[in-house]
């Protein structure tokens, strides 16, 4: 075991087909076309010294190490910003070529501090590597003239004004500025791999430095902490804080992030058990070797002192916490399940799946509950947030799943993104995008906000339609009418994959003047014309592609949407191809494949229902059980029959649904019905004040096994250190399911998989063998497929013909009026993640300390509110208090707020309405109403209170918060 090294070519790879053969050093090697001499170089196992340089970025030619002779030609041609040709000779080796860059890099040592030893990058400094190369042993201009490396000047002591401080004002990485040898690759990484554009070189000449802003520090600058500068710095100009405090690591595994729907790849550095950083890897096919600020630094919460390390046990939710023996833990709670199921019966208990979870942990998961509950009462958060994703792409295309890869949005030349914010959700993506963009392509955003992907630098939307939330469906169905009146459509794509006679009566539908944007446009606040620019740049552009989130299906008709998103692609034929396709966004890291693991009352794996008798063959003669061909309880279902006294037991894996889900009065309330909640997290979260049993959970660094993205991609999680529980998450289903009389044996995840692919068919071919041979697959993969399938649907439809459903608009049930005149919508925020377990336990609060909200300033002038103060929100589900923020990122009418933080609690407000087809809840259209406020609401008060008690630990001095 040992760090994993990955081969730094210097430039970017040419994506040329045609191929060029040079001679490098008397070696031949041939590239694409287009590649530089660098690589070409490095291609051949020569390495030519370099600082500018690095394959993330393209070609700078600023440091003047890379040079190279090329027989032929005049000079000394810097090898990175210099083309191969057929026949070229090129020396990367002579006695000109080492005299030229021991002087280059003299004049880089001269104004560079000489604390080796003492310094946090000694043995991972390409400066020092490089003078090493060049063969570099004496420095004839000392520090007695001009230099940034000393604070006091070395002749006369008095201060010296070429150099500045450090800049520790990041909590993540500092920045030395006498280190920086003025290379640009931050800059250049800050421009190119990231878009935010936030550094800078300021001064010039021998003034010349790195700059956040103007005299601004990386805090209070423009800077989103994805760490691409700090990973492109050659020197410790930009160092990781954990680095400086631990050292340099040792070791190093590849494992996936557990944060979004992305599913970037890390190297996971180590030294011993250790975590030092967390190095976003190239060869990962998600992210291309780029993060954001929560999967590179905020992993913290690993070992967090809140975190429970023991099971615990209380009789009532009013006692202390009394922690336990794992196998009193599961006695008890086998005991418990028994006892109600004789009681109240079968179906009186159930579970819920994690989407933070693995796919092996997740499958075993709703395994215990068809199993040994013997019901089919599983459900999962990612019911409340994809579910329409699920039906609404199942109905028309025959699956469950996003079209594309990640890659293929370098392709498109229209993006169109509906209902999401890739910027602050999906950051890593939003990148590509991005660049995308700043490449030519067009930009179409559907949403009630001006948000980050509406208008950043330099790749602002070339239409946004604010539309009026609740509207999704009206908006969409009025973009295909104007493809279909105006013959926008693509006929020959229609009549061949397609049926022709559901396409007639859905464009008759669309065609009527109700959908026209005239009419829709009134309804949902848009003009008209927008909405026709939009269709026919969708059209009319080249490849267009849709990228969707929780603001399409977090609706009432969230599964309508859906529909009208997959009509639109079907329409003008963006399906089947690179560039195009119906993508979601998922956002937990692992809610795609908490869906594909059968984590619905409806479906076993595979989106296989449970009333089909073959397909519960499979199970009933692997499993030993006869299996419930009924549906069983969602989430609300179980509330419900608590309520009512039918259902009493519930396991909970990785989920905090006191704080996730909608109408948090409901959900208490069902929760205080119950007589055995069984939490299973890492933390004691909001839902574990109404457990019973607690038992600690492991987080991704601690456990083997495979997260699905949104792109369908299955990439490996890998154990890069014990589990300070005890147990991987899996390990504790395993006994939890022995203690219930279950024959279980499994004795590494692989082996889950192995039963996963073995009844399964979209995962039929999937191993960790051939995981980790290829680094990841999409499913589908399987005899058809064996080594997975990046773009979906490309011959044809997987439910064979394409089919048009017609979307009438139905609006909500949720209404405005005189009591609550406005609409509150939700969403994310960068720094924070989700219900913010994991990263309020970090230092990415210093960005985001708490939820605001966000208010028109035509509308708090109406009632009174300035920024920053107390506001009550109400609504006809419950109320709230937080600070407000005035802004025209909403629109009039509209306001908005992020629920990360448990103390604000932003579904107290929201209500139960939801999806007609999934259930998925209306998190995204509330009627409220906004006043000034003294202080924490009635409920706010009486949750902390409740929140205190039920976190107290029976021997320990003080609770934790």
């Amino acid at each position: 075991m040992g760090l994993i090294h990955e081969i730094d070519y210097g430039t970017p790879a040419s994506k040329a087909e045609k191929q060029v053969t040079l001679t490098v050093d008397g070696f031949e090697v041939t590239v694409p076309e287009g590649t530089s001499v660098m690589r070409a170089s490095m291609e051949a196992g020569i390495q030519i010294p370099k600082l500018c340089a690095t394959d993330m970025v393209d070609a700078f030619g600023s440091c003047r190490l890379c040079l190279v002779e090329i027989e032929g030609r005049n000079g000394t041609p810097s090898s990175c910003t210099t083309p191969v040709a057929p026949g070229m000779v090129v020396h990367t080796q002579t006695g000109r070529l080492k005299d030229i860059r021991r002087g280059v890099m003299e004049l880089y040592i001269s104004d560079h501090p000489l604390d080796c030893l003492t310094c946090a990058a000694n043995g991972d400094c390409e400066l020092q590597d490089m003078a090493g190369a060049v063969g570099l042993r004496d420095v004839r201009y000392g520090y007695e003239g001009d230099n940034h490396v000393f604070a006091k000047d070395r002749t006369d002591g008095a201060d010296n004004f070429r150099w500045m401080p450090k800049d520790e004002s990041n909590p993540y990485f500092t920045y030395d500025p006498s280190k920086c040898i003025v290379c640009s690759r931050c800059v250049r990484a800050c421009e190119e791999v990231q878009g935010t554009f936030a550094l800078t070189i300021e001064g010039r000449g021998f003034e010349s430095r790195v700059s956040p802003g103007m005299h601004q520090d990386f805090l209070s600058s423009e800077c989103v902490s994805c760490g691409a500068c700090v990973q492109a710095c050659p020197t410790a100009t930009l160092t990781e804080k954990s680095v400086i405090e631990i050292g340099q690591p040792e070791h190093s595994v590849v494992t996936t992030c557990a944060y979004c729907g992305v599913g970037c790849s890390f190297k996971a550095e180590m030294r011993g058990d250790e975590l030092v950083r967390m190095v976003p890897w190239k060869d990962g096919k998600a992210n291309r070797g780029h993060s954001c600020v929560k999967g590179r630094f905020a992993w913290g919460y690993a070992t967090h002192k809140e975190r429970i390390l023991n099971p615990m046990v209380r009789e009532k939710i009013t006692d202390p916490w009394r922690e336990v023996s794992w196998e009193e833990a599961f006695a008890h709670i086998a005991s418990e399940f028994r006892r109600i199921q004789y009681q109240y019966g079968r179906g009186s208990i159930g579970g819920i799946t994690s989407s933070r979870c693995t796919n092996e942990e997740t499958y075993i998961v709703q395994k215990l509950i068809r199993q040994g509950f013997g019901n089919n009462n599983v459900d999962t958060c990612a019911r409340v947030c994809h579910s329409p994703t699920g039906y609404g792409l199942g109905q028309t295309y025959g699956t469950s799943a996003g079209t594309q890869d990640f890659d293929s949005v370098e392709h498109s030349d229209v993006i169109v993104v509906i209902g999401a914010n890739p910027s602050a959700a999906h950051p890593v993506f939003a990148s590509r995008m991005k660049k995308r963009i700043r490449q030519g392509a067009k930009l179409i955003v559907l949403d009630p906000r001006v948000t980050e992907t509406v208008d950043s630098v330099h790749a602002k939307a070339t239409h946004h339609l604010p539309l009026r939330p609740g509207t999704n469906v009206a908006v969409v169905t009025a973009l295909a009418h104007v493809i279909v009146t105006e013959g926008l459509f693509n006929e020959a794509f229609i009549r061949e994959r397609c049926d022709w006679s559901e396409f007639e009566d859905y464009a008759s539908f669309v065609a009527d003047e109700s959908n026209s944007p005239e009419v829709v446009g009134k309804l949902a606040g848009v003009d008209p014309e927008t909405i026709r620019a939009a269709a026919r740049l969708y059209a009319t552009g080249g490849n267009g592609a849709i990228y969707y989130g929780l603001g399409v299906t977090e609706h009432s008709q969230g599964s309508t949407t859906v529909m009208g998103i997959a009509n639109l692609a079907m329409l003008t034929g963006n399906i089947g191809r690179p560039g195009v396709g119906v993508n979601p966004l998922r956002g937990q890291n692992n809610v795609q494949g908490s869906c594909d693991m059968g984590s619905f009352p409806h479906e076993l794996p595979g989106y296989r229902h449970v009333s089909g008798d073959a397909v519960r063959d499979i199970y009933e003669a692997l499993w030993g059980v006869k299996l419930d061909n009924e549906p069983g309880l969602r989430i609300p279902n179980m509330l419900d029959a608590a309520v009512e006294g039918s259902f009493k037991g519930i396991y909970i894996q990785g989920e905090d649904i006191l704080q996730s889900d909608p109408d948090t009065k409901h959900v208490s309330a069902g929760l205080a019905a119950m007589e055995c909640v069984v939490v299973h997290d890492l933390f004691l979260n909001e839902t574990a004040n109404y457990a019973h049993v607690f038992l600690p959970g492991s987080t991704f660094l601690e456990k083997d096994g495979t997260f699905t993205n949104a792109e369908r991609r299955i990439n490996r999680v890998r154990k890069v250190m014990a589990p300070r529980n005890g147990y991987a998450d899996w390990e504790v289903t395993q006994k939890l399911a022995q203690a219930m009389g279950l024959d279980w044996n499994y004795t590494h995840p692989s082996q889950i998989m192995d039963e996963i692919a073995q009844t399964t068919p979209s995962f039929q071919n999937v191993s960790y063998a051939l995981l980790d041979e290829k680094g990841s697959v999409q499913w589908p993969c399987n005899e058809k497929a064996p080594e997975g399938t990046p773009i979906m649907h490309v011959g044809g439809f997987v439910r064979g013909k394409g089919k048009f459903i017609r979307t009438e608009y139905v609006a909500t049930d949720e209404k405005t009026g005189p009591r609550f005149p406005l609409l509150l919508t939700t969403g994310r925020i960068l720094s924070q993640y989700n219900v913010g377990a994991q990263t309020r336990r970090t230092e990415n609060v210093i960005w985001h300390d708490q939820d605001v909200l966000e208010i028109h300033p035509h509308d708090a002038e109406q009632r009174g509110v300035r920024d920053g103060d107390w506001v009550r929100l109400t609504s006809r589900a419950g109320e709230t208090t937080l600070r407000a923020q005035i802004t025209d990122r909403v629109s009039p009418g509209v306001v908005y707020t992020t629920f990360h933080h448990p103390d604000t609690q932003a579904n107290v407000i929201t209500t139960d309405f939801s999806d007609w087809a999934t259930n998925c809840p209306e998190y995204k259209v509330t009627a409220v109403q906004v006043g000034p406020s003294n202080g924490p609401s009635e409920w706010q008060e009486e949750y902390e209170e409740l929140s205190r008690q039920s976190r107290r630990i029976a021997g320990r001095l003080e609770a934790a918060e």
